[in-house]
């Protein structure tokens, strides 16, 4: 897909891959790691002159382009290593819709799922690599003004709009998950049965408590890498859930019990008594039904990192377009398999009976599971901490379209972020059923940051004389503009369908 990215990428390897552990010695690894890739010297003298300068993305971004100019990126000198930049964009992939992800499985069967979350993560994969080619041309580590050097003002308005629209749905998700679970796992902790309308227990007071003590402090950071061992916790208990999803397939019997018949009927067996299986047991490979329409979206979802991966790319130490390439490659990799893991073994685990959110079918089953509950507090301590990340880009965005040319400035910075938190709180307590929001975004910002807004910026922004409009890269960008616009239209139009017939979960919240 990329030519941009030879055996290079696994030379340089090693010197990134050391780098994780030290995240102080910014002097001796800059040069460490510019050092790295002498087997490019021989085709390029200059590298290594540029290297010790820290100026690698210069010679690594010109190479296309070098009679004509030389952009050197004058934004930000980053000082975050690898492996922090990895967390970081894990974590902004990884988010509440892992939850979702059995729930997809159930409704469109096991290969037809794998093919298709295959497929929206190489799209992703070369959707980044559209990203990292423009920004070392026009020499801009930011969407907005990617936008603007291909459409002017409207450019930038249209990127900036879709990423506050998608982040803004990202983070509502999150919250609604803090606000719908955490009450639940603080009422099995304390073994209350029915509420008695405690403060405690009212998912309302704890969204706006976790908000403002826990995500606003994390979210006035002057700078994404500060976030890096936030996103490396979160991403641990997603590694934690993924573990507890795998063990507790079997350990549940199928078909499972709700708790209220546990005490009479806990003989059942996956046999029935002919010794057949039973056909509720029994995995789909493919399934088409009206809640299909969701699980394109969903998937969609699931893979949105595209508002970071620049601001990531701007702090990240020693910029090359093939290092950031590496760091988004790596992350997708990771989250492609957990992915396809918590998907297959929490479907395994339920089959048909799998609900949209995967951890209130575990509590059908016992609400006082022990490992469930701590399964939900490392899902709320995740996705918590998730929400920081993805504000960022968010308030980047507002700065871009409503103060371009200001300089950095404290109060702006965080009353940028208390004006988003609040709102995204107004949203999530008067907000419709979790599906609701992932489809409906899914839908149309998503396929905008991942397909339409990469594409169409390439083919603009890259010279006629570079790439003629006929050059195969050119061609296979507006294929994937073609592929957005038509995922787009497809979810958005089975959305509409769904609700109309009333027959959706999503239409019960509106």
């Amino acid at each position: 897909m990329s030519e941009d990215k030879p055996a290079g990428t696994v030379e340089t390897a090693p010197a990134e891959v050391n780098a994780i552990p030290n995240g102080k010695g910014h002097e001796e690894e800059s040069t460490a790691a510019a050092k790295t890739p002498s087997a490019d010297a021989g085709e390029n003298p200059h590298r290594t002159e540029n290297a010790e300068a820290n100026l690698p993305e210069s010679q690594e971004f010109s190479s296309a382009m070098e009679d004509k100019k030389n952009p050197r990126f004058t934004d930000f000198e980053g000082k975050t290593s690898f492996g922090m930049s990895v967390f970081n964009l894990g974590n902004a992939i990884m988010g509440s819709g892992i939850l979702g992800l059995a729930y997809a499985m159930a409704n469109t069967g096991v290969v037809l799922f794998l093919v298709l979350l295959t497929v929206v993560a190489v799209l992703s994969s070369y959707s980044i690599h559209l990203l990292l080619k423009l920004s070392g041309i026009v020499g801009i580590r930011a969407y907005e003004q990617l936008g603007y050097r291909a459409f002017g003002t409207p450019g930038k308005m249209a990127a900036g709009i879709a990423i506050t629209l998608q982040n803004i749905g990202a983070m509502s998700s999150y919250l609604y998950i803090v606000k719908y679970e955490f009450p639940l796992v603080i009422q099995a902790f304390l073994m209350v049965d029915v509420p008695a309308g405690e403060w405690y227990l009212n998912g309302n007071y704890l969204v706006i408590i976790v908000s403002f003590a826990v995500i606003l402090p994390l979210a006035l950071m002057k700078q994404l890498g500060y976030l890096g061992y936030t996103s490396g916790f979160s991403l641990s208990c997603m590694v934690f859930f993924l573990i507890s999803v795998i063990y507790k397939k079997f350990n549940t019997p199928c078909p499972f019990v709700d708790f209220s018949f546990n005490s009479t009927a806990l003989n059942v067996s996956a046999m029935d008594l002919g010794g057949e299986p039973n056909p509720a047991c029994i995995p789909k490979m493919a399934n088409l039904n009206s809640q299909t329409a969701y699980t394109i979206p969903i998937l969609a979802f699931a893979f949105v990192c595209h508002p970071e991966v620049l601001p990531i790319y701007t702090e990240l130490r020693n910029p090359t377009k093939k290092k950031m390439q590496h760091v988004a490659n790596i992350s997708i990799a990771v989250m492609y398999s957990m992915y396809f893991l918590a998907a297959l073994f929490g479907y395994l685990t339920f089959y048909g009976e799998v609900e949209p959110e995967l951890l209130h079918t575990y509590s059908r089953i016992d609400p006082y599971d022990t490992l469930i509950l701590c399964v939900r507090v490392a899902v709320l301590t995740a996705v918590t901490l998730t929400v920081p990340i993805v504000l960022f880009p968010v308030r980047r965005a507002i700065q871009q379209m409503v103060f371009p040319n200001k300089t950095f400035n404290w109060p702006r910075h965080i009353a940028i972020a208390l004006v988003l938190l609040t709102f995204i709180n107004l949203l999530v307590i008067f907000a419709p059923n979790i599906l609701g929001i992932f489809g409906v975004i899914g839908a149309t910002s998503a396929p905008c940051l991942i397909f339409i807004f990469p594409a169409v910026f390439y083919i603009r922004i890259v010279p006629e004389e570079e790439e003629p409009m006929r050059s195969f890269p050119k061609v296979l960008a507006a294929c994937f503009a073609g592929i957005g616009f038509l995922f787009m239209i497809m979810s958005v139009s089975f959305i509409i369908i769904d609700w109309t017939s009333g027959n959706s979960s999503a239409s019960s919240g509106h």
